[in-house]
C-alpha cells in the first residue's frame, strides 16, 4: 500500500536512467499527487559547495529526482530538535527551519550521517505512480531509518532488496546487463 514513508525500490530492468536501480523515499501521498527523493544517486555536488562556511561536511548532495532540480530538500533523523519538520517514518523526518538547519550546520552540530540533502525531487500526478507500480516499474517496501542513512548509497538498492527476501532477494543479485552475465 502507498503511502509517506514507504520506500520504492526499482524493478531491476527499469529502463529510464532517472530511476535505474534507485530507491524512493515516499515523503507525502494522495490521491492527486506523491513525491519524494532517489536516496542512492549521489551528484557531483557537495553541500560546503552550496552553503557557505559549512565545514566538515563534504559529502555530496544526492539528485532526488529530475523535477525541479534548482530546489535543495532535507530528510534527517530526529536527533535533534529541528522546527517545521513533518515525521514521514519511525525517527526519519522530511524539511524544517532551513535557517535552524544552517546555523546547526555552521556550528558542526548535525553529523553529517543524521541528513541528507537532496536537488530536485521525484513527482507523480494523479494516477501516475499507480500507473507505473502496475507495469511493475516499482516494488513497495518498508525501510528503517539505519537502512536510509547508515548503508551506502551504492548498496543500497541492493540491501533493501535481499532484506525483503523471497523472489526479492533474487532480484538484488540481476546484473545491469544480463547479457554481460
Amino acid at each position: 500500500m502507498l503511502a509517506k514513508g514507504k520506500i520504492l525500490v526499482s524493478e531491476p530492468f527499469l529502463g529510464d536512467s532517472n530511476f535505474e536501480r534507485s530507491v524512493i523515499l515516499l515523503c507525502d501521498h494522495s490521491e492527486e499527487s506523491s513525491f519524494g527523493f532517489v536516496l542512492n544517486k549521489p551528484s557531483i555536488i557537495s553541500l560546503d559547495s552550496v552553503i557557505a562556511g559549512v565545514k566538515n561536511y563534504s559529502d555530496s548532495i544526492y539528485v532526488g529526482g529530475p523535477v525541479g532540480q534548482d530546489t535543495l530538500h532535507f530528510i534527517h533523523r530526529h536527533d535533534f530538535a529541528l522546527e517545521g519538520d513533518r515525521e514521514i517514518a519511525e525517527n526519519v523526518y522530511w524539511g524544517g527551519n532551513f535557517d535552524q538547519v544552517k546555523r546547526l550546520l555552521l556550528k558542526n552540530e548535525i553529523p553529517s550521517e543524521d541528513i541528507r540533502f537532496f536537488l530536485g525531487y521525484s513527482g507523480w500526478g494523479e494516477g501516475q505512480l499507480q500507473a507505473e507500480i502496475s507495469q511493475s516499474s516499482w516494488i513497495i517496501g518498508d525501510a528503517t531509518a539505519e537502512d536510509l542513512f547508515d548503508v551506502p548509497p551504492e548498496e543500497l538498492w541492493r540491501v533493501i532488496l535481499k532484506n525483503m527476501g523471497g523472489k526479492y532477494k533474487m532480484f538484488a543479485n540481476y546484473p545491469i546487463d544480463p547479457r554481460l552475465n
